[in-house]
Order: C-alpha cells, then structure tokens, then sequence
C-alpha cells in the first residue's frame, strides 16, 4: 500500500503540515507583527486603546482635527484624519508603528515639530497594533490594498 504511490503520502504529509502551520499561525499563536483589520478582537482591542489614547486629538470616529492641513497659530499641523480621507493609508505598516511609537520627528524633515507623542512608553507593540488594525478596519477594501501594497 505504502510502495504503490510513496510521493502521494510526502505530498500528503507536507500539505497536512503546512495547513496546520497556517493554522497555527492564524488562529493559535499570538499575533507577532501582524497587523489584521479582519480579526475582530485585535480590532476590538485597538477600538479601546484608540478612544482611551488617540480619540482626543485624531476624533472619535477618525475623522481628525478640523482644517487638518493648515497650520495652527503654533505653526504645528492639527492632527490628521485616520479614516481614508486622510494620508495614513499613503505610509507602510513599518512606518505607521515607528510613528506611534517614537512620534512624528524621526519620518519628518528636520525641525518638524509635532503635537505628537511617543507612545512606545506607553503601547505595547500588541497595542499598537491593534490600534492600526482598527484603523485599517474603517477603510474600504480598494485602499486596504493599495496600503498593503506599500508595507510588503
């Protein structure tokens, strides 16, 4: 039984172990560097961190502060948008969590300054990803994908 097709149970084998890996990965383990606008509880988890951390300036519902792009009288520019009127989505996920974490001043030209914290004291590294997961999951699907497109 085993002689008359051996590459049939390799190929068998390797097909098991790659759908318990993708699993694993998915489902199991903790999510890593993942960043998933369509698990439900990494977004429900970044909705929280969002409203208790980034609502006061960025809007409850994304939207920004208003006339996001003229300066304010300090010379700072108000908070942008998140939803995908703004230019989140125009930044690679590798930069978008550099930005929370360590602010604005290392992406920006120099002497840029900016109202915005660094939350790396503050977020852990699964915090910050849900906060842009949540984020991610308020966009439509066309510039979920061109988004993606920029952080592979």
């Amino acid at each position: 039984m085993f002689t008359a097709r051996p590459y049939a149970w390799i190929a068998a084998a390797i097909v098991t172990m790659l759908c318990i890996g993708f699993f694993l990965l998915r489902f199991v383990l903790p999510s890593g560097s993942v960043i998933d606008p369509n698990n439900p509880a990494q977004v429900a988890l970044g909705r929280m961190v969002y409203g208790e951390h980034c609502a006061r300036c960025h809007g409850t519902n994304l939207e920004g502060e208003p006339n996001w792009m003229q300066r304010k009288p300090s010379g700072r520019l108000p908070a942008p948008p998140h939803d995908a009127s703004g230019h989140t989505w125009h930044h690679p996920d590798e930069q978008l969590i550099g930005m929370v974490q360590n602010g604005l001043a290392p992406y920006a030209p120099p002497g840029y300054q900016s109202d915005m914290p660094a939350f790396k004291s503050m977020l852990s590294d699964d915090e910050i990803r849900a906060v842009l997961a949540f984020i991610k999951s308020s966009w439509p699907n066309d510039v979920r994908e061109r988004q993606q497109a920029l952080s592979r």
